[in-house]
């Protein structure tokens, strides 16, 4: 007997009707319909009300509007005052998430991506980082920023914050200081039972019982006491609790991982193509413990043919398992020195889908012939299991490439490796005529003693083999991005825009001021950087150029839209190279398999709405992993510098604010403040247009890229602030 199919109400006039039925077993109206009706009926409504216009009565149905109002008014699409629920947009209310600054005062960034607005200290006590509110559009504050007044908090975001713990002997309230110096906020802790063990001093994690208002501090439970703040790697633990970094396996990870063996099933090497006998080549840095890419590449006629394969995780990692939401809900794995947070667990990131020399390793494919120019001229992927035939490193090869080849142990990947130098130096080419913006760049290595203590800070420059493999990447993830494409298969691109308005014109005043100028009118593209950086190669202050430049472009984000890639100078960019690190990747090779194996008959059983939600929460795990890495980095930092005040160094004037200089030291890349209070030779001025400082006086000037000679003053590790004075 057939079954009926289920039908959603108003399917006639819902344009996501079929969505709708496709997902729930009890399907309402979606919350487009519902915002398109309250539209066109233009006041406010019941409960009652909304739910007769949607012909809804069943309970059930009713349950289910109920839920999705709530929803729909954590979100901000619905504002709920008393018993009616009106549209956010027609009350001139603005929905989105805040950002709060160690001093205070805070930002909201709008959902529907419009210039964020200020927040001052007032109207945050309510508000804690990471929380989503709704706000009103007061005004323009003497900075020319929109400022905001507080109008409803619609979720608040934080349940666990790390801190730490102060407590008198014989007071009944003690006091946590958040470690993350975002929640500037103290959180109380009232009586011995939500007190437990911990000690004065102590770093713990506290669960939120209530959350600040207008007029109290927030309570807080101590749940877990970390140790003492200065026990052997207390900065990363502080670091994972503070950004609530998911950093133990869920009990359902574990039983899946565990049915996992370190070799590939016979069963799972069927219906691939066998690829072991193609000298395919890992090339990584020393340190490197997962390798998901591999090379090769052979002439082809007047062009080449290159393949890249990429470890299969898709193989291994199903929609709908514990690995997968796991793998979703962590969307990166994270690098702190000496410890990394992997994506997913070892058996697999280590192992399984490592692409370890001399051992069978499922892959996906991208293989492009590229023609004499460096042109993508055919894109084929597929399955394949393959072998690697060496694990290299950056540094072996760049002695090849040298022409150093004596010391080089696999002689007969010398021809492989000339060939893959060639077809990058071509695809070198054709960057350069896209006009692909490159800035220089040079990194700091850490070198640890026993005590997990920074050494030694070594500077490690970028060598040819790094750019060869960077090159490979590109050509694959943009050859993915168009390939999904054509195929009109939701995917997440990365994109990144180019210079905001307010951001251009600031750059453009700065260039005037210095006799260059951005070609490209309102809309310059990466060409047009390109080719200013270009000009002022001979320059002496070409630093400060490439400095105002870089901050002059916005972050490089996930999207479920394609706006191309304003830096590389793509029109269409995704991430193919990394699944056992980044979950974007992982979704890309999903989408991949889709098509190989269903030949595009079944639609992906991913939709655009579900990859914006991915998009956004992908963006903001890759955000979180960065800064709780930049916030290690930095309290080692000021460990390493504790025992150098009164020393003297070398740095280069990197910020420029009103109130100080921010100088990074030469070869330890240890950024500190000088303060503008100590500048006692003159009263300075702050010029934001040329980012400097004018003595008004003496006419002294102090801007971005200068050199100067500075003394260390002072190092607080627990802000993580160091501070200098000018020699």
């Amino acid at each position: 007997m057939k079954s009926r199919k289920k039908k959603s109400p108003n399917s006639k006039t819902d344009p996501f009707a079929k969505r709708e039925a496709d997902k729930y077993e009890n399907p309402i109206p979606s919350r487009e319909f519902i915002m398109q009706q309250l539209d066109e009926i233009g006041k406010p409504m019941t409960f009652k009300q909304i739910a007769q216009m949607l012909q809804l009565t069943d309970s059930a149905r009713k349950t289910a509007l109920r839920r999705r109002l709530k929803a729909m008014e954590r979100d901000g699409q619905l504002n709920r005052n008393h018993r009616n629920y009106s549209l956010i947009k027609k009350m001139d209310l603005i929905a989105g998430r805040v950002i709060a600054h160690p001093d205070g005062y805070g930002f909201l960034v709008p959902d529907d991506g419009g210039t964020d607005l200020f927040l001052s200290q007032k109207e945050m006590r309510p508000l804690m980082h990471g929380d989503r509110a709704l706000v009103s559009l007061t005004g323009i504050n003497y900075q020319g920023r929109r400022e905001g007044t507080l109008v409803e908090v619609l979720e608040h975001n934080t349940q666990e914050i790390v801190g730490r713990y102060f407590h008198k002997r014989g007071q009944n309230v003690a006091i946590v200081e958040p470690e993350n110096r975002r929640f500037s906020q103290q959180i109380l802790i009232e009586g011995r039972k939500n007190q437990g063990k911990a000690k004065n001093g102590q770093i713990v994690v506290v669960r939120l019982l209530s959350p600040p208002t207008k007029y109290n501090k927030a309570l807080g439970q101590v749940i877990e006491i970390i140790g003492d703040k200065d026990a052997l790697g207390m900065g990363i633990d502080i670091a994972i609790r503070s950004h609530d970094l998911p950093h133990e396996w869920p009990k359902p990870v574990l039983s899946e991982a565990a049915k996992f063996k370190t070799i590939v099933p016979k069963k799972m090497l069927k219906n691939r193509e066998d690829m072991r006998d193609i000298p395919f080549v890992t090339i990584d840095g020393e340190d490197a413990q997962d390798f998901d890419d591999a090379v090769h590449c052979e002439p082809r006629g007047k062009g080449w043919l290159l393949r890249v394969a990429i470890a299969d995780v898709s193989a291994y990692v199903k929609k709908g398992s514990a690995l997968d939401a796991e793998a979703q809900n962590r969307s990166t794995s994270v690098y702190f020195p000496n410890r990394v947070i992997p994506m997913l667990p070892e058996i697999l990131s280590n192992q399984l889908c490592s692409l370890k020399p001399n051992v069978n390793r499922l892959c996906i494919v991208c293989e492009m012939a590229i023609d004499y120019y460096g042109r993508i001229r055919r894109t084929r992927y597929f399955e394949a299991v393959i072998r690697s035939a060496a694990r290299l490193t950056y540094t072996e090869v760049a002695e090849v490439l040298k022409g150093n080849e004596a010391n080089f142990k696999p002689k007969a990947l010398l021809p492989q490796i000339r060939d893959l130098y060639s077809l990058y130096q071509l695809l070198l080419k054709r960057r350069k005529k896209r006009g692909a913006i490159e800035f220089d760049s040079v990194e700091a290595r850490l070198i640890f003693d026993e005590q997990e203590k920074i050494k030694e800070i070594q500077t490690v420059v970028r060598n040819d083999a790094h750019r060869l493999i960077e090159e490979m990447m590109l050509a694959a993830n943009v050859a993915t991005a168009e390939w999904l494409q054509q195929r009109q298969i939701p995917i997440l691109y990365r994109i990144h825009e180019g210079p905001t308005e307010e951001k251009l014109a600031t750059l453009r005043s700065f260039l005037q001021g210095i006799g260059l100028k951005l070609w490209g009118g309102d809309k310059p593209e990466a060409r047009h950087y390109a080719k200013l950086l270009e000009k002022a190669q001979q320059r002496p202050d070409l630093s400060l150029i490439q400095t105002v430049l870089l901050r002059s472009l916005q972050l490089a984000v996930y999207s479920a839209e394609n706006k191309g890639h304003f830096g590389l100078a793509y029109p269409a960019y995704t991430h193919f190279t990394s699944p056992i690190r980044r979950y974007p990747d992982l979704l890309v090779h999903r989408a991949i398999r889709h098509v190989l194996q269903n030949q595009g008959d079944k639609p992906f059983n991913y939709t655009i709405q579900e990859m914006e939600k991915l998009a956004e929460s992908c963006s903001a795990a890759e955000r979180r992993a960065d800064e709780a890495t930049r916030e290690v980095i930095s309290r080692l930092k000021c460990e390493y510098m504790q025992n150098k005040i009164g020393k003297e160094y070398d740095g280069l004037i990197t910020g420029v604010t009103a109130f100080g200089l921010f100088v990074e030291l030469e070869n330890l890349f240890v950024s500190g403040l000088i303060h503008i209070s100590s500048l006692d030779d003159d009263y300075y001025n702050y010029d934001k247009t040329g980012q400097r400082l004018i003595g008004e006086h003496s006419g002294k000037v102090y801007r971005l890229s200068d050199k100067v000679r500075i003394r260390v003053v002072q190092v607080n590790v627990e802000e993580q602030k160091i501070d200098f004075e000018l020699v």
